[in-house]
């Protein structure tokens, strides 16, 4: 874990995290999968595009052939990159932006679910999700950002199906894991979001940057910065439940700074939650403006 007062401190402050977790990346295929969840609210719910940017550069510095990539909840990847600014962050560094998509049906938890070709087919997966509240799962972390490599209309239909089923959906969520090529996070709270989310909470000032070989270890870490018990995280809950490693605060090890460290008094997390199961009415408006704005924006 490091500060960054603001996101000008990315450019120092990413690689010198990044070089403390990937391992030698010279010559793989590498997806960078930022949160790219909407294009409303996007500068605030979405990870800044000087943190994407920082992540990109350094990966090609060390050799890698690297793709940005996300399947948004509403709209397109390129569309959301364009934005925040993003694109003209990437060009000189010949990083194209893409939106995730040809689904390959793969078992994930109890369930199968269509995972991008585009992230199957990584050598490796740069994972950099936004520290934020979330209205259905508490809190989006490093784990339920992999969910972005589920492609298009297939989110909403998994949440209306296996949603509010006994732990069923973060089960599912955590299982991606499996599948995935090797995953490694960094987590952007510099400016996290707070109260409700994945799209329309507040701003908050946690000046926080964190890298980790392991997601869940990441997210353990983010619920010991909000000192609260991880166990009250719906998709921490289900990577416990499975046993995997970093689930357990005491199992983490901090090279740097501390979760202590950070003063996130203030910062508020819903205290109910919304159902993870979306209402066919919600379900049916949610593919009908997907759709739409998948034409509008020619993808």
């Amino acid at each position: 874990m490091e500060r960054a007062r603001d996101y000008s401190q990315a450019p120092e402050t990413v690689p010198l995290l990044l070089d403390r977790v990937l391992p030698d990346i010279s010559g793989i295929r590498l997806l960078i999968k930022p949160n790219f969840v909407a294009l409303k609210g996007a500068p605030l719910c979405c990870t800044h595009a000087s943190v994407i940017a920082a992540a990109a550069r350094h990966c090609v510095d060390r050799g890698a052939r690297v793709t940005v990539g996300d399947s948004p909840a509403f709209g397109t990847a390129q569309a959301i990159a364009s934005a925040i600014g993003l694109p003209d962050m990437l060009r000189p560094l010949g990083v194209p932006v893409v939106t995730l998509g040809r689904g390959v049906k793969v078992p994930s938890g109890s369930v199968r679910v269509p995972v991008s070709a585009d992230a199957l087919e990584a050598d490796l997966i740069l994972n950099l999700p936004k520290f934020k509240a979330h209205s259905q799962m508490r809190f989006s972390g490093a784990v339920k950002n992999l969910f972005g490599c589920v492609t298009g209309v297939s989110k909403a239909w998994l949440h209306a199906v296996h949603g509010d089923k006994g732990g069923r959906f973060a089960d599912m969520i955590c299982g991606l894991m499996a599948v995935l090529p090797p995953v490694f996070s960094l987590m952007d709270g510099v400016e996290a979001m707070h109260r409700t989310g994945p799209i329309a909470g507040d701003p908050f000032p946690l000046g926080l940057l964190a890298a980790s070989a392991n997601p869940v270890a990441l997210d353990t870490a983010s619920a010991m910065v909000l000192a609260a018990p991880p166990a009250s995280f719906p998709v921490w809950r289900a990577c416990e439940r499975s046993g995997l490693p970093g689930s357990k605060p005491g199992e983490l090890d901090f090279p740097r700074l501390c979760p202590g460290d950070f003063d996130a008094t203030g910062f508020v997390l819903p205290q109910t939650l919304k159902p993870e199961s979306f209402r066919p009415d919600v379900l049916l408006k949610s593919l009908i403006r997907r759709a739409w704005l998948s034409r509008r924006d020619g993808v």
